[in-house]
């Protein structure tokens, strides 16, 4: 292969790298004053104008979605010979390939890459695409301010879901590619990017490669290759869910999977006698059914029962899975339809058995802050936690959020310890309304009161309970807009002896700044 010596107005200093569908150059942009990628189309593919077209897709897709969890595109041109190119943000910290012919990463390091993974192809699923490629290659590591950045690249496969259909050419790197994508007549979805993410996470965590095949039998129930030691035990649960044979059988895309992923991490081993029924309870600064016992990071918040992510149950981005109200790890949403007079009785019996004023309510005047969020906190109760676990905002930060509790450390993984969640985030607004929010959170195990509606502290809030038959009796889920700066969210396991009057009082007592 002849290097160029230039392409368009940049310089080429080197080759990067080559693929069955483009070459990379390394080049100098003199206007930028610094390096770039530039992608051209191979030679072989110059002719196939399905080819074509679907390389320039790539670069209006990353040009339009412009987020910095994928690869940026500065420019497109063509070749005199009619070969298109585009202009990318160099990623100088190589690939993920690269780092791991160096040697296996600790495990630690790689279950939190994994999740940054995750995060970057939940923006993809958000705007209803499908990478289709997940493989070590394609996932790059740029420097930047104080901190790497993970970077989903080579869309090359991706497309619309709205265009998905058994017209997809078969492509992809084996032992990443989902079974279905065998199949010339399969509509190919998020869900088999869910395996592809399952089959990166054996490759971080196993304790050998992943192997070029795929099984042949198609069950579910197969063995999956060891994980190294100081693998969460939940994690191959995750893993062996994600790589289910049956699309159906997977985590619907990559936000559920991330959930579930955080949830196995941070929910500490229990033995087995002392395992409890009910939503999830584990972790530090977590909501309830956020199944986030304890964030990946530290000083964040997150919902029980979500992984870290989020609050019980939710399962979109920068939120928890829906998952079963049991312990252990989630699996693919489901819905419970409550269609007997008894479990709505169950719901009443529970209610009433809190029912009561408010009283041991009686605010200090104290209050918790994460960024522009306060809460005033009831006497006796703390605030903990800096950002709400996986909810990222436009800057690229953690979105604000709250656990207050009089033990917030213990309220996530002690049912016998009131508390709430509470999380702002500008993204959901932008994405659901409260209602909208609170029906991704429902409680697989727990009996559902009516919902109902007040106005505290001048939100409107929609407000959810459930009764529970194990772990937490009762679980409230609030949401409602503040209007600019977003939407709010209270996950509350009220205190034995309290009712709904505890419940406005400590939504009357949530603000915005």
């Amino acid at each position: 292969m002849t290097a160029p010596t230039r392409i368009g107005a940049y310089r080429v200093e080197r080759l990067l790298g080559t693929g069955s569908f483009a070459t990379v150059w390394l080049a100098y942009d003199p206007v930028l004053d610094g390096r770039v990628a530039i992608k051209v189309l191979a030679e072989n593919w110059s002719h196939d104008l399905r080819v074509r077209e679907r390389f320039l897709d790539e670069a209006r897709l990353l040009r339009r979605l412009d987020h910095d969890r994928l690869v940026r595109v500065h420019a497109v041109g063509e070749l005199p010979d009619g070969r298109p190119y585009a202009v990318l943000a160099w990623a100088d910290g190589g690939s993920l390939r690269d780092r791991l012919a160096q040697g296996p990463l600790a495990a630690a390091e790689a279950v939190t890459l994994l999740d940054e993974i995750a995060a970057g192809v939940a923006v993809l699923h958000r705007h209803g695409v499908v990478h289709r490629d997940l493989a070590p290659g394609n996932i790059l590591f740029r420097s930047g301010s104080g901190a790497e950045r993970v970077l989903i690249a080579d869309l090359g496969l991706a497309k619309a879901l709205a265009a998905a259909s058994g017209l997809t050419a078969r492509a992809g790197t084996p032992g990443y590619m989902a079974p279905e994508q065998d199949d010339p007549l399969a509509v190919v979805d998020t869900r088999a990017d869910v395996f592809g993410l399952g089959r990166l996470g054996l490759r971080l965590l196993g304790d050998a490669p992943v192997p070029g095949g795929r099984r042949e039998d198609g069950r579910t129930g197969r063995e999956l290759p060891r994980l190294r030691a100081g693998v969460p035990a939940g994690v191959a649960a995750v893993l062996r869910t994600a790589t289910a044979a049956r699309p159906a059988d997977r985590y619907p895309d990559a936000t559920a999977f991330r959930a579930a992923l955080r949830h196995a991490v941070s929910v500490p081993p229990t033995p087995p006698a002392s395992r409890r029924s009910g939503p999830p309870g584990s972790g530090r600064s977590g909501p309830l059914g956020s199944g986030v016992a304890a964030p990946l990071g530290s000083g964040v918040a997150a919902p029980l029962g979500s992984g870290v992510a989020a609050p019980l149950d939710s399962g979109h981005s920068g939120a928890a899975a829906a998952e079963p109200a049991g312990g252990g790890a989630p699996g693919p949403p489901r819905r419970r339809r409550l269609t007997s007079a008894g479990a709505v009785a169950v719901v009443l019996v529970a209610l009433a058995a809190i029912a009561g004023d408010a009283a041991g309510y009686s605010s200090t005047g104290a209050v918790g802050r994460s960024g522009p969020l306060t809460v005033a906190l009831p006497a006796g109760w703390r605030a903990d936690g800096t950002g709400w676990a996986g909810q990222y905002g436009d800057d690229g930060k953690l979105e604000p959020a709250l656990v207050v509790s009089p033990d917030p450390g213990r309220w996530a993984a002690d049912p016998g310890v009131p508390g709430a969640f509470v999380g702002l985030s500008a993204g959901t607004a932008r994405r659901t309304t409260p209602e909208g929010f609170l029906a991704e959170r429902p409680h697989a195990d727990c009996a559902a009161a009516p919902v109902r509606r007040t106005r505290q502290g001048g939100v409107d809030w929609v407000v959810a309970a459930f009764a529970c038959p194990g772990g937490r009796p009762v679980i409230v889920e609030a949401a409602g807009r503040a209007a600019p700066a977003g939407l709010l969210y209270v996950q509350l396991t009220p205190p034995p002896g309290s009712g709904e009057e505890f419940v406005d009082v400590l939504l009357d007592g949530v603000r915005v700044r």
